[in-house]
């Protein structure tokens, strides 16, 4: 149920028996116009048909956004004043079959909102959920802003569904990209062996930066293209001169060890995100965890490295078992055969892929795995729609 600081009932507290049993919830989808925004209206036209009214609300562009500095991976700056004009409201995209027009991110835009999931920048969220959920909405948010504050709930359906009814603050977070291409297949595993340690490399893709990040690699690698660059040090950062987009070091013919903004001690925030978010989404507060985040020339799909140590022993005859049968997860493991996931082969799926399952040749306790999941589907739009697919069961009762 919507919480009752929300400021109204919920739409099954407000229907009679038919009625609610007939009635769809509606649907509002903030940033519609974004990169994951319209990998998730693909997506809702691709499941099943849940929703009644499906609202499209633009977020405000980057170039309304003032920057503030690198304090996030994201598009960072001030948010845009409530009523300023927005460039991409009235533009028409199609969402199951139908053309629906884009409004103006405002408070109206949420009238009669049931469910709004939101994909905008940081400090869009902040200045807006709470907005929505004063109009009644449960809100199911992608952004860093609330995954870590104690009223609400971060949630993979796979993992932990049960915790999305649990949300004192109407709010539903969406974890890290990085740390869902991961967390189906651990959470697996975690069930039947019991986690007790993660140490992760993650190969992260240029989409993860946005828009800029995708155009800066393509831009690069036009640069780089025919030419016998990559044999001379400097030689590429040359070639590719100031176009180095949202990326500390050329990322065409290289990978960059560094995603994210600088933290304590030398971590990234990439790296204390699945960190803190793996913790959360297990209920594990004091797992050790440590990670180490990489930028590489992959446009979709972010790979992960991975030594999970168990409380229990662990076989790779086991792990087998128990990822072919685990939701959401593709096991793709025979190297004998060339057979293992792959970027380019992962990218525009839904599943978690894993391959090189391996038990640690010194512990008996310990896996290494290798995962790749798409980034802007399982890793933001399609874990954000099953979020909303769970609530939407819970409201029509």
């Amino acid at each position: 149920m919507i919480p009752a600081e929300a400021g109204r009932p919920s739409l099954a507290d407000t229907l009679g028996t038919d009625a609610r049993t007939a009635a769809k919830p509606q649907l509002a989808v903030v940033g519609a116009t974004g990169a994951v925004g319209s990998v998730l209206l693909g997506i809702l036209s691709e499941r099943a048909d849940i929703w009644g009214e499906i609202r499209l609300i633009a977020s405000p562009p980057s170039s309304q956004l003032l920057p503030q500095g690198l304090d996030s991976a994201r598009t960072r700056g001030t948010p845009m004043r409530r009523g300023d004009p927005h460039p991409s409201a009235g533009r028409k995209l199609t969402v199951r079959g139908a053309e629906v027009e884009v409004v103006a991110l405002s408070e109206e835009a949420f009238d009669g909102v049931d469910v709004a999931m939101f994909d905008v920048p940081d400090e869009v969220s902040a200045q807006w959920v709470p907005v929505a959920v004063s109009k009644g909405a449960v809100v199911i948010d992608n952004a860093g802003t609330f995954r870590l504050d104690p009223d609400v709930p971060l949630v993979v359906p796979e993992v932990n569904a049960h915790a999305a009814r649990v949300r004192p603050r109407g709010i539903i977070a969406n974890p890290n990209c990085t740390t869902l291409s991961m967390i189906v297949a651990l959470g697996a595993l975690h069930a039947e062996y019991g986690l007790s340690e993660l140490i992760v490399s993650s190969y992260q893709a240029v989409s993860g930066a946005g828009a800029t990040g995708v155009d800066t690699l393509r831009a690069q690698l036009s640069a780089v293209s025919g030419t016998e660059l990559g044999n001379a040090p400097g030689d590429v950062r040359r070639a590719v001169g100031d176009t180095l987009g949202p990326f500390p070091a050329p990322i065409a013919l290289n990978v960059v060890p560094w995603a994210g903004s600088l933290q304590e001690d030398g971590w990234s925030s990439e790296e204390l995100k699945i960190r803190d978010e793996s913790r959360k989404i297990l209920g594990l507060p004091e797992l050790p965890v440590t990670a180490t985040c990489v930028r590489v020339p992959v446009i979709t799909t972010h790979s992960l490295t991975v030594h999970a140590r168990f409380e229990n022993e662990v076989t790779v005859a086991g792990a087998h078992e128990i990822l072919a049968a685990a939701p959401g997860v593709v096991l793709s493991d025979d190297p004998a055969q060339g057979e293992y996931p792959t970027p380019a082969d992962v990218v525009g799926t839904d599943p978690t892929w894993v391959g090189r399952v391996r038990r640690s040749l010194d512990d008996p306790r310990a896996l290494e795995l290798f995962v790749c999941g798409d980034n802007l589907r399982k890793g933001a739009a399609l874990n954000t729609a099953q979020v909303g697919e769970l609530v939407a069961a819970e409201l029509r009762g």
